[in-house]
């Protein structure tokens, strides 16, 4: 029986819901724990302690931000086993992934310390007689929205750029892993983050429409940021534009791996093995198309199905997914392009598992354009083959999608590495490596409908100030 209810956070103090939710392990089918429920007014509380908070904020020093996140970076890093059985309760994620999520962030948070002074201003020339400065100044209050899946990354960059930008927070985690967003809140406190300068609530699908509407609506509400769904993310953005407010997002994907006749095909079959079924497909970034040209087809075939047998051995257990709906969509989505003349080259989507949160790697081939699979994000172990015969049919077929996320190419030439490279549609090309791919020091965003705006590096931070242009009269 659940005992611990997940707190909300606001002002620095924890907040108890009068109703909560169950939050369901999704390896086991059983209760957890349980997460308060927020409400509107719980929102309005949320905004007005950043809103207070943020009129000492601003004018932090540049050493009292960046000291503050790198005692976060060395907090969570003692933490980690902690930390990470968190990650594996909730979502179900195997040690690895909740490892590679911890690494990450510790990067993350001493990368981002050393950038809190790196915003600058310019004195540009004007006409005589008057002089200028530009300055930035940070947005104000900003509303963070997370998703489940990388938990720890995900939540952190959420929160951690506009706050070393200068801005406060209202983060609204996700209901699924509510005590591994409540965990970023506790290392940020245990770092000495004053009150009111993050503020943490949760709510459940019931009422997530309303609560968030009343954060974007609420004018002290500056700027938006937004991971998770593209479905979801259009109707952010079209409550966002309604009240005339900037937002980031980054948003599903459905990352094409082009595997030329030159390529290593030992390492391109490790490499789209892992961006295909890593975390179970679970992760934006994930490989979802492999574009193989026609000569090295049947070669690159055996060495990735041989590879996921190593990776993913049939007679070891099947993958877990959030929910039993991730596993229900992909297999209609398989069924769907069987019917339509695909062929399964890998996996049995009428195994029955140990739980219906489970399922095997898929892999399809013969996937054409009037099948569901070949456009649909399948955000689970599914991954199409489909093979080609130029690098303009590559390319053709690698951005014949409403995404554009995360991308690779394997081939032993540069050139035509960097050629396929400059003509994908992605925020990101990886050469020779999986399309999961994301490091502090390399803005991460998407085009098309992967969304707008820029995490990471130093564009990541500038997304959380604005300019102001001040003139005088000599």
């Amino acid at each position: 029986m659940a005992t611990y209810t997940v707190p909300f956070v606001i002002n620095g103090e924890e907040r108890h819901a009068e109703k909560t939710f169950d939050v369901i392990s999704p390896s086991t089918g059983k209760v957890l724990h349980k997460c308060g429920i927020a409400t509107e007014e719980d929102a309005v509380a949320a905004i007005a302690a950043a809103e207070v908070a943020g009129e000492k904020w601003r004018n932090s020093t540049v050493a009292e931000r960046r000291d503050i996140i790198l005692k976060a970076a060395e907090i969570m890093d003692k933490r980690r086993d902690e930390l990470a059985g968190y990650m594996m309760d909730e979502v179900g994620a195997q040690r690895g992934w909740a490892d590679f999520n911890l690494n990450l962030v510790v990067d993350m948070y001493k990368d981002v310390a050393g950038r809190v002074g790196a915003i600058e201003g310019t004195v540009p020339p004007c006409q005589p007689g008057i002089t200028s400065i530009v300055v930035k100044e940070p947005y104000g209050v900003v509303l963070a929205i997370a998703p489940w899946n990388a938990s720890y990354i995900l939540g952190t960059r959420a929160v951690l750029f506009p706050l070393a930008a200068g801005c406060t927070v209202v983060f609204k985690g996700s209901e699924t892993a509510p005590r591994t967003h409540r965990a970023i809140m506790s290392v940020l406190t245990e770092a000495g983050l004053p009150k009111g300068v993050v503020n943490y609530i949760v709510t459940d699908p019931a009422h997530a429409a309303p609560v968030t509407e009343a954060l974007i609506a609420n004018l002290s509400v500056k700027k938006i940021n937004f991971t998770g769904s593209t479905a979801v993310g259009r109707i952010i953005a079209g409550l966002a534009g309604q009240h005339l407010k900037p937002v980031v997002l980054e948003l599903g994907g459905k990352a094409p791996a082009i595997v030329w006749e030159d390529a290593n095909l030992d390492l391109a079959a490790e490499q789209t093995a892992l961006g295909a079924f890593f975390f179970s497909g679970q992760v934006c970034m994930s490989t979802e198309r492999i574009i193989v040209h026609k000569k090295v087809v049947k070669a690159f075939q055996e060495k990735l199905l041989a590879t996921l047998e190593k990776m993913f051995p049939s007679k070891g257990e099947a993958l877990v997914l959030i929910n039993a709906n991730g596993v229900d969509k992909n297999k209609k989505l398989i069924k769907d392009a069987l019917s339509k003349g695909a062929s399964l080259l890998n996996g049995d989507i009428n195994t029955e598992e140990s739980s219906k949160t489970r399922m095997r790697p898929i892999v399809v081939s013969k996937v054409t354009p009037d099948m569901d699979l070949y456009k649909t994000e399948s955000f689970g172990p599914s991954v199409s083959l489909i093979e080609v015969e130029s690098e303009e049919e590559a390319l053709r077929v690698a951005n014949d999608t409403e995404y554009g996320l995360s991308s690779a190419v394997f081939t032993e030439d540069l050139r035509v590495g960097l050629r396929i490279a400059r003509g994908i549609e992605t925020g990101a090309v990886h050469i020779n490596n999986m399309t999961i791919h994301d490091e502090t020091t390399l803005p991460h965003g998407g085009t098309k409908a992967s969304g707008y705006g820029r995490f990471n590096s130093l564009p990541g931070v500038e997304e959380w100030v604005r300019t102001k242009t001040i003139t005088w009269r000599n």
